[in-house]
């Protein structure tokens, strides 16, 4: 039997979504019979590889490391999953999308402090101007809301997506955010985990 592989991101997020995983338990080693774990926080391997069937992502889009890295993803990747509110609606760090990030770096480094020292630069990422859910910068397949997603619901959704084709069908591109109910801050709920207009051989994910 060709096992799937599977990869797991975390970006910008608590790493809840990851945890929630591990609490899937004994299940995991159910489920560990049809992939190997080919790329993830719980895993040495330093290298996204090429070929992934399988992407699960936490975590919101935060700095120009953060896209960079999903745009790669989504390019070696056959189905990619939005795992939790962060990558789907930019959850908690999304809220500083409120402020400039000259007013935050001066709240942060120069107003809120007893010693001011200059903010870190060098060797950090760049912070985008606005947090973005994973769905704005590259197209997702399947949405899976949650803060955090039960341990349930990604286990069903494990055990159906491992159970399934591994490939998205060959005579369509993968489903753009303009193809799905456009989750949001406000109601992170309108995504369907499922795109709107699945082919046949289309993986069913677990319901929220």
């Amino acid at each position: 039997m060709n096992k799937k592989k599977l990869a797991t991101v975390w970006l910008d997020g608590c790493s809840g979504c990851h945890l929630s995983l591990l609490d899937m338990d004994e299940r995991l080693i159910e489920l560990s019979a049809n992939f190997d774990l080919v790329y993830s926080p719980l895993v040495d391997n330093k290298i996204f590889p090429a070929d992934v069937d399988l992407a699960l992502v936490e975590g919101s889009i935060s700095t120009d490391e953060d896209e960079h890295k999903i745009r790669m993803i989504r390019e070696r990747t056959k189905i990619l999953v939005s795992l939790g509110d962060c990558a789907i609606n930019g959850n908690v760090p999304s809220m500083r999308n409120t402020f400039s990030l000259e007013g935050i770096f001066k709240r942060v480094y120069d107003e809120n402090v007893t010693e001011r020292r200059p903010a870190p630069g060098n060797g950090l990422p760049k912070l985008l101007p606005r947090v973005r859910p994973v769905h704005e910068i590259v197209p997702v397949d399947i949405f899976v809301p949650g803060c955090p997603p039960s341990a349930n619901k990604i286990y069903e959704l494990l055990r159906e997506l491992l159970a399934s084709p591994a490939s998205a069908p060959a005579d369509s591109a993968p489903v753009t955010a303009a193809k799905t109910a456009q989750p949001t801050a406000a109601n992170p709920q309108a995504s369907a985990t499922k795109p709107s207009q699945p082919s046949e051989t289309r993986p069913t994910p677990v319901g929220a």
